[in-house]
């Protein structure tokens, strides 16, 4: 039985869901270093690309539309899901 590390947890979740961001792997995998674990997984030989992805914010300019921030998302293989 292989031990439930980060790295085998993150490897499941791009199995089953195709890309994770930051914010996910805080609240579903407990993983606050996310960057580094792709970074191990790459190493082993795994494919993991990451693409920037712009979202909204909270908060909205002075004319009332949203502000825009980038995020990463990491996508596992050749395939995506995106989740919303």
């Amino acid at each position: 039985m292989a031990r439930d590390t980060h790295k085998t947890r993150l490897l499941q979740y791009l199995k089953d869901y195709g890309s994770i961001t930051s914010l996910d792997a805080i609240r579903n995998l407990g993983n606050t270093r996310l960057s580094a674990t792709v970074f191990a997984l790459k190493n082993e030989g795994h494919t993991i690309t990451s693409e920037d992805e712009k979202v909204p914010t909270r908060w909205l300019k002075k004319d009332g539309t949203p502000k825009y921030t980038t995020i990463t998302k990491y996508v596992f293989g050749d395939f995506q899901v995106y989740r919303r």
